[in-house]
């Protein structure tokens, strides 16, 4: 049995969509946090710039989703105007 993608185009795009969001946000965060965690070994603080930097994950990766769907938006607001007006 194969997979017919040209049948299931519009699912596995969302999908697709969906992953590279969730996949952003985790990154954005891990990333913060990893970096946090090595400036407070290095300096010996106990824990602030793990939290710093893990707040600044959350707004850095909202931020980068949020222009992530506005332009996956524009670009199906863009093809539906041109099917839709000849």
């Amino acid at each position: 049995m194969r997979f017919e993608y040209n049948k299931h185009r519009v699912w596995a795009e969302n999908l697709s969509i969906v992953m590279q969001i969730g996949l952003t946000m985790a990154g954005c965060i891990l990333f913060c946090f990893f970096v946090g965690f090595y400036i407070d070994k290095w300096i010996g603080a106990k824990g602030i710039f793990v939290t710093i930097f893990t707040v600044l994950g959350v707004i850095g990766g909202g931020v980068t989703v949020y222009r992530q769907i506005l332009e996956v938006t524009d670009k199906k607001d863009d093809n539906y105007k041109n099917k839709h007006n000849p």
